[in-house]
Order: C-alpha cells, then sequence, then structure tokens
C-alpha cells in the first residue's frame, strides 16, 4: 500500500458499511495476488516455508494469506471507532496465566511476538482492562505515514518509542514499573540480529525482547495472534531467556496458522 493509501484508508474505510468495505478489501487482496509482484513472490516463499505445501494447495494458501493481511489493515482503519464491547467480543485466549499473572502481581511482562494477526487489536483488548504497554515504532517513509501509525498507536493507548540510544533504557525502565513491553521480533531490522534455526534454516531474529526481559528482570512471554470468523485467538507461552525460544515458539504456532503471518519480506538467510 502507498502513502496515500495509508491516508486515505484512516480518513473513509471507518465511515463505509462493514460488511461492504470487508469485501472491497478481500477484492483487493485478491487483485494483488494475482498480480503476482514481487511482495506475493515472497510471501508465498514464505508460505511455503511454513507449511511445506506445494502447487495449487500453496496458491490458495498464499491467496488466503494476503486476505488475512487485508484483514488487519481494514481493521487497523476501522479499529479506532470500535466501541470495547466490539473490542472485546469473542477474543479467545489461551494460557493467559502466564501473561496476566505477573502483571497482576505489579510486574512487567515483556511480549514477543510474530507478523501475526492484529496485534493492535490485542493491545486495545488488554490496554481496555487496565494495563499499561509500551512499544517500538518502525519508522516508516513517508513521514506523514508515520506520523499517522504514531497518532493511531497512542490513541489505543500505546506509549509509542521511536528507536535511538534511549529507547532500550526506557523500555527496561518501563518493564520495572508494570508495564507491558510490547515488541515485534520475527524479523530483523539490524545488524545486530541473532542466528536462529527456524523451520530448519538459519534466519536472524532480534535479540531486544531477550535482552530487555533479562536486565529488567521480568518475564520474557511469546504471543501468537491469528484470527478467528469473527475476532482473534492470542496463545501466551513463557520462554527461555534466549532468541531461540522464541523462534521456535513462532514455528510452533505458525505450523498450525500459517495462514495469519503477514510476512512479505525476506526472513532466511538462504533465500
Amino acid at each position: 500500500m502507498n502513502a496515500y493509501a495509508y491516508l486515505i484508508g484512516w480518513r473513509i474505510v471507518r465511515f463505509l458499511p462493514e460488511k461492504f468495505i470487508y469485501k472491497v478489501f478481500n477484492l483487493i487482496g485478491d487483485y494483488v495476488f494475482k498480480k503476482n509482484g514481487r511482495s506475493i513472490q515472497r510471501l508465498r516463499s514464505n508460505m511455503q516455508r511454513v507449511s511445506g505445501v506445494r502447487d495449487s494447495a500453496l496458491e490458495d494458501l498464499t491467496k488466503a494469506a494476503m486476505r488475512s493481511y487485508m484483514r488487519y489493515w481494514c481493521d487497523t482503519f476501522r479499529l479506532p471507532d470500535w466501541s470495547a464491547s466490539k473490542i472485546d467480543r469473542d477474543v479467545e485466549l489461551i494460557n493467559p496465566e502466564v501473561f496476566t499473572g505477573p502483571l497482576d502481581a505489579g510486574k512487567g511482562v515483556v511480549v514477543a511476538l510474530p507478523h501475526s494477526g492484529n496485534w493492535d487489536h490485542a493491545a486495545a483488548y488488554f490496554l481496555g482492562r487496565g494495563y499499561k504497554a509500551a512499544t517500538v515504532a518502525e519508522r516508516l517513509k513517508p513521514e506523514k505515514v508515520f506520523q499517522a501509525f504514531l497518532k493511531y498507536r497512542e490513541e489505543l493507548g500505546l506509549e509509542v518509542l521511536s528507536t535511538d540510544m534511549r529507547t532500550v533504557p526506557t523500555l527496561i525502565k518501563r518493564a520495572k514499573e508494570g508495564f507491558i513491553i510490547a515488541l515485534v521480533a520475527d524479523r530483523d531490522l539490524s545488524s545486530n540480529g541473532v542466528e536462529v534455526s527456524f523451520f530448519g534454516a538459519a534466519a536472524k531474529m532480534p535479540a531486544g525482547p531477550m535482552v530487555i526481559a533479562e536486565k529488567a528482570g521480568v518475564d520474557l512471554v511469546g504471543a501468537f495472534i491469528s484470527y478467528t470468523e469473527t475476532s482473534i485467538k492470542i496463545t501466551f507461552e513463557k520462554l527461555d531467556y534466549s532468541v531461540q525460544s522464541q523462534a521456535d515458539f513462532f514455528e510452533r504456532e505458525l505450523r498450525k496458522h500459517p495462514v495469519d503471518w503477514h510476512m512479505l519480506q525476506r526472513i532466511w538467510l538462504n533465500d
């Protein structure tokens, strides 16, 4: 999606009838899939890696994954207008005690997530229950799009930090103060990622969640978000202080729900 599409989405999509606009976004996803550009080729390659399917089954999975990605964007544009009851409706939690237990005891938790399902919906769900959360914003271009994302996430109640030398110390401080520290962690955006085994091949993932959790003395928890017919499902698992533990959790969950992994970029080192 280009910059104008993002900005138009926030201004228009939220006001259109729900059933109509989700059908439109499905059609957009189908159109992009049919064009078979570089992003779709990468998505197909990633789907094959995590599912093992080929031929027509791989085409069906890739098309469905693109529809899931477009559902994320349609949700994103409409989420600011959702009521608390709509945010809460039908959310399914698996093993939530490893996440909410420390928070209810006044301790922070660092959460490592992949790009799956709708993590903003998950944030809104827990922020609505009185928990505090902080995250880091990936710098987007152009600046107008980045500022729109920043405003969107801050309006949800998230404290959003930009990436600079103060980011990690601030996140450690927030974790010690009882915050949820939510970090998307399946793709390394720096040159400092840790090499892991992921679906039997080498990939790099960020060490940030592990480092922050260990230095703050709080639990590192994996969270995987997948779509259900009407809402989202969030699966939690307490992790060791290791990037490989993070990768192993992502792999286990992706084997169950590959369709909701919105990864249109390169992950594996040999790709």
